[in-house]
């Protein structure tokens, strides 16, 4: 069987990546690529990978030898990168969101086509343990026909936005908090397996950091509101600034029932309109799949990116659709961008563009 050789560029988010990589009895971990030199040492060290495999410039790393690329760079350069790599004959896991504007998603989809490579979004939150044990349940038929759904992602990165004693600005500083919206909108629309038509999105501001107005990554909340292809209603809550603990949660209601998982800590709870009970029935919300092996939980995240680069790696050896593939990525992520244009134009509702 063939030892797929991966290379990953972005060595903070792309650490992880390397932990799994390099723990697959299938896949050779063969060039690494990060500006700071720091960060090349200890993970070139760590996985005794010589200098020629460590890379500062992406132009030599990505016309090294290798099969896969896995970019995990701050997302302003996640199109243009995954670009290169395809066009350097690369299959590429792309971590989310695919671009900040629709026409890098128009060129990356371009690119796909144009070059027959694989490329696959790594929305490693599709892939928790309990999103894969809810899809069991929904495809089993128990919900019924889902007519609506709900996600939050609240989670304070004050300190990735901003230094606040030297005022120096970080990268996702200019990032609206809907624009990262595939943490919510991706588990949701794969569980009800619809994709987003229309949407608009409101803001309530810079109450928090009014200091910082002119920086759309202080926004305090974004909520976006979507009609699916199918009829159904989707509504999600992003915030990445201090205002709770940090938090996942999904509600979705179908039909026959209700499944979701309790907001900050705790089980989650099905309840199903052919039963009893007021509360529901307990049902897991665990992130970490038990039954994994050990090295599973080396990429954070529980176990989800143990599985995720497994799909990954099966869709390039049986030459089958990734199943995060171009288009579904685009799907995620286009329509926190029509949101929050949508919130600046007062709430607009807008269409959302379908590229697949």
């Amino acid at each position: 069987m063939k030892k797929w050789k991966v290379g990953i560029v972005g060595l903070s988010r792309g650490r992880g990546f390397v932990n799994l990589f390099a723990a697959h009895p299938e896949v050779t971990v063969v060039a690494i690529c990060d500006l700071e030199q720091e960060k090349l040492a200890t993970v070139g060290d760590a996985f005794k990978l010589p200098d020629r495999a460590r890379f500062s410039r992406f132009d030599d790393f990505v016309n090294a030898e290798m099969d896969i690329v896995v970019v995990a760079t701050p997302i302003p350069c996640h199109a243009q990168q995954s670009i290169r790599s395809l066009e350097a004959g690369k299959h590429v896991l792309c971590e989310q969101t695919v671009a900040y504007t629709i026409e890098e998603c128009q060129q990356v989809v371009a690119a796909v086509k144009r070059t027959g490579r694989k490329y696959m979004m790594a929305e490693n939150y599709c892939y928790f343990h309990y999103v894969r044990e809810w899809k069991k349940v929904i495809d089993a038929g128990h919900l019924g026909e889902i007519y609506y759904a709900e996600g939050e992602y609240i989670h304070d990165i004050l300190p990735l936005l901003v230094n606040e004693q030297t005022g120096q600005f970080y990268w996702r500083h200019e990032r609206p908090p809907i624009w990262y919206c595939a943490h919510t909108l991706g588990p949701l629309l794969l569980l009800m397996n619809d994709r987003i038509v229309k949407g608009c999105g409101v803001t309530s501001g810079f109450k928090s950091f009014p200091q910082y107005k002119e920086h759309p990554g202080f926004l305090d909340f974004e909520l976006g509101l979507f009609q699916t292809e199918k009829g159904s209603i989707v509504k999600i809550l992003r915030s990445q600034v201090p205002a709770s603990p940090h938090f996942v949660w999904y509600s979705l209601y179908g039909t026959k029932g209700h499944l979701e998982n309790r907001r900050v800590r705790g089980e989650g709870f099905i309840y199903l309109r052919d039963k009893s009970g007021k509360d529901g029935e307990p049902f897991t919300s665990e992130t970490v799949d038990p039954e994994a092996p050990p090295e599973a939980k080396s990429g954070g995240h529980g176990t989800s990116e143990y599985y995720l680069i497994r799909d990954f790696l099966s869709a390039i050896e049986n030459d089958t659709n990734p199943p995060i593939d171009v288009f579904r990525a685009t799907e995620w992520t286009i329509p926190g961008l029509i949101a929050h244009q949508s919130a600046m134009e007062d709430g607009r509702w807008l269409e959302v563009p379908r590229l697949g």
